[in-house]
């Protein structure tokens, strides 16, 4: 839907600017030699001039247009687009109906049809929360957190998560390369939020001096039959290929990620979740006749930075 939406503003965007355009180099100055004509002849009234000068329907209306629907282009396409959350995958950073602003040069500036990187402007970190294509079907958009760089090896095993950071390429020694740290998490609140009755665990999560929230059910077992496999790796085991991502959800059991169908790759990202600008509850009961995408509430607190 979003990448329909960029095809069809850069479509106006060129169509509004070309009928402008194309008046003011052609149509235009003959109006003025018209007006000019008519005046050597006989005296004209205001009214007349205008009436010669003046812009035909069309011209008029991609003249007031274009200038609106540039400037969302060029906003959305390479500075800020937003988005909304439709799940609670990422949970309990983000939830059902937040909307989230998405810094979009935070990984290099894209052109919004083929998405062709024009200019490098930085990489992902780990504990980023990014928006990207997701590789089995790029016409949708996913948000998950980074937690593998290219090189590392990821081990997510019994709810517990380990890090093995890339070896840097100025070392022959394997003995020197970094080892395996257990990411560490400290218990918030046990039972604020649950599933399905079940109260799930709320952790602050620590990746590298990276610091934000995750949640857990600990009587839901890991599905590591359905783990994404690696030639050469043990299950839960993940090594991140060069100019890929490994990322997941802070809701990690309820949560659809690259435990599950592999890596992200450098062209998928789309950018950095930044902020959520405003979200919406949509909690009904059965008896409720109104429309589902209607909101129920406004929950201003949930404006703010993302962590």
């Amino acid at each position: 839907m979003t990448a329909y939406f960029s095809i069809v503003l850069a479509a106006l965007t060129l169509f509004s600017g070309g009928i402008w355009l194309t008046d003011i180099v052609l149509f235009k100055p003959k109006r003025k030699m018209t007006l000019k004509l008519a005046e050597s002849t006989k005296k004209l009234s205001d009214e007349a001039k205008e009436a010669i000068i003046r812009e035909p329907y069309i011209v008029d209306t991609a003249h007031s247009i274009f200038p609106v629907i540039a400037v969302v282009l060029v906003l959305r396409s390479f500075l800020y687009e937003p988005f909304q959350i439709p799940s609670p995958s990422m949970m309990p950073t983000l939830l059902n109906g937040d909307f989230i602003l998405v810094e979009k040069y935070a990984y290099g500036l894209k052109d919004p049809i083929w998405r062709t990187q024009l200019i490098e402007t930085g990489k992902p970190l780990y504990g980023d929360a990014i928006v990207f294509k997701y590789p089995a079907d790029p016409k949708i958009d996913y948000i998950k957190r980074v937690i593998g760089l290219p090189g590392d090896t990821v081990i997510y095993r019994n709810k517990q998560l380990y890090i093995q950071k890339a070896c840097p390429k100025n070392i022959s020694n394997s003995s020197e390369c970094p080892k395996f740290e257990l990411i560490r998490h400290t218990e918030l609140n046990k039972g604020e939020f649950s599933e399905q009755g079940m109260p799930m665990l709320h952790y602050e999560e620590n990746i590298f001096g990276i610091k934000h929230d995750i949640l857990i059910n600990p009587r839901r077992p890991d599905m590591t039959q359905s783990y994404y496999r690696q030639q050469g790796t043990n299950i839960s085991e993940f090594v991140v290929p060069d100019g890929n991502y490994f990322v997941m959800g802070d809701n990690r059991d309820h949560s659809s990620d690259s435990r599950f169908w592999g890596f992200v790759p450098e062209d998928n990202l789309v950018g950095k979740a930044v902020m959520i600008w405003i979200s919406f509850e949509f909690n009904r009961d059965e008896k409720d006749f109104l429309p589902t995408w209607i909101p129920t509430d406004i929950r201003l607190n949930r404006a703010g930075k993302i962590n």
